[in-house]
């Protein structure tokens, strides 16, 4: 019994958790500001990229930037595809940081987190999301 009394407390403090998120503004405009790109080659076709903008919505628009400046750096070296490795993303003040790791290569590398530079080069310029 003492389970089920968990589980309705939790549901009940979600449903009044939901009613307060419906009364805010969920149409809030996303006003992005980039801060800029530090790139450095870690060894080869092994390359680093740290990221900070603010107003982002989440850890998926400060992602989006690493792999934009991932994508034309990819690109200004010549090569066609990057494959994610890994990303940390801090949020502190409002200001949100990245710190990516993406492998370059002229092939389509193996792997699930691949991309495609010019593809996602084209996305991002059309988004409005700076570059390297």
């Amino acid at each position: 019994m003492r389970h089920a009394a968990s589980i309705s407390i939790l549901v009940l403090a979600g449903a009044v958790s939901g009613c307060e998120a419906a009364g805010q503004d969920e149409t809030a405009p996303f006003d992005p500001v980039y801060h800029g790109v530090d790139t450095q080659l870690l060894d080869g076709d092994l390359v680093n990229f740290h990221v900070a903008m603010s107003g982002a919505r989440d850890s998926a628009d400060v992602d989006r930037y690493a792999a934009c400046a991932a994508a034309q750096y990819t690109l200004i070296r010549g090569y066609g595809f990057a494959r994610h490795v890994r990303t940390n993303i801090a949020e502190e003040g409002g200001k949100w940081r990245g710190d990516a790791v993406y492998t370059i290569s002229s092939a389509l590398p193996r792997g699930l987190k691949t991309i495609d530079a010019e593809v996602v080069a084209a996305d991002c310029a059309e988004n409005g999301i700076p570059m390297v």
